[in-house]
């Protein structure tokens, strides 16, 4: 793999860190699987995508978070109020914002940005130029990754951890939990509409179909980054999270250097985190299976000593 590939997909690992991290805020922390991601995604792009086109590109990511809030909002009032499963409302969430996504695109399926203001471009002739697609897209997951932290460290994060761990136990002390999963998935979904955004500005484009798997991808980010790099505390968990899109992003790039046709990229997301998912059940085996053995051969030894 050449250097200038592994870079684009460790810059790409950055970006879908953020989303991850959404990802990571409902599946994790709220514990709910909202697929609301895959078109709150594309909300994010085509929001982007149409301010750049008016010449704001960083007005753009801003004005991407709060669609992305509003779309997660959306969701968790399904849920709360209308008492609709969490599946059910991320599907029915999901299924709308692809109109609204295209009326947002003006009715095309397609936004070229290549020759439009993006953030990255903001900044040629300064002496982070060439640094721009990489140093942009840290420096606001380091903010993303700092504000979390805190964030989940205050008595309301507290709430919030605690209504994904027993939501029952955080309403019989008087807590309002649909507060709490009002403001869990609309953050979820503002950091997923941000990722969006970052993409569509650094592909030059938006398409209506960009979101597509994007929960596969959150998903096997978390996972990943759980199995791999442990979750022993909180800021270990979001730096694993952090960790798992990067590799993520290298498999997929390994995958295309080594022939793989970008058709089979969805199957090779699937079987990931299948076997990141699965994971647990095949140590607990691996463990059991070597303790057994373990004591079949000190039975055999102390057998063999009783009989010599």
């Amino acid at each position: 793999m050449s250097l200038l590939a592994l870079q684009g997909s460790l810059e790409l690992g950055i970006i879908y860190a953020i989303m991850a991290l959404g990802v990571f805020i409902s599946f994790r922390t709220l514990n709910m699987p909202d697929l609301t991601v895959d078109s709150s995604f594309t909300l994010g792009a085509a929001v982007s995508a149409m301010l750049c086109t008016m010449g704001h590109p960083f007005l753009a990511l801003p004005a991407a978070m709060v669609a992305g809030w509003l779309a997660g909002n959306v969701t968790a009032l399904l849920y709360t109020k209308l008492k609709i499963q969490p599946l059910l409302a991320g599907i029915l969430v999901m299924l709308g914002l692809y109109s609204i996504n295209l009326r947002v695109m003006a009715n095309r399926a397609n936004i070229p940005l290549l020759n439009q203001p993006t953030v990255f471009n903001s900044l040629q002739g300064t002496p982070v130029e060439a640094q721009t697609h990489w140093l942009l897209p840290l420096v606001l997951l380091l903010a993303v990754i700092l504000l979390l932290y805190l964030f989940l460290q205050t008595r309301f994060g507290l709430v919030l951890r605690a209504t994904g761990d027993n939501d029952q136990m955080v309403r019989a002390v008087g807590v309002n939990t649909n507060i709490t999963i009002l403001f869990g998935l609309g953050l979820a979904n503002t950091l997923v509409a941000l990722s969006g955004a970052m993409i569509a500005q650094y592909q030059s484009f938006a398409d209506i179909s960009m979101g597509v798997g994007m929960v596969i991808i959150g998903l096997a980010s978390v996972i990943i980054g759980e199995v791999l790099f442990g979750t022993s505390s909180l800021l270990r968990r979001l730096l694993a999270v952090v960790l798992g899109a990067m590799l993520y992003r290298l498999v997929i790039a390994i995958a295309l250097h080594l022939g793989m046709p970008p058709t089979d990229l969805k199957l090779v997301s699937a079987i990931i985190v299948t076997i990141a998912l699965s994971s647990p059940v095949i140590k607990e085996g691996l463990m059991s299976r070597q303790k057994r053995s373990r004591s079949y051969a000190h039975k055999e030894v102390k057998d063999n000593a009783g009989n010599p």
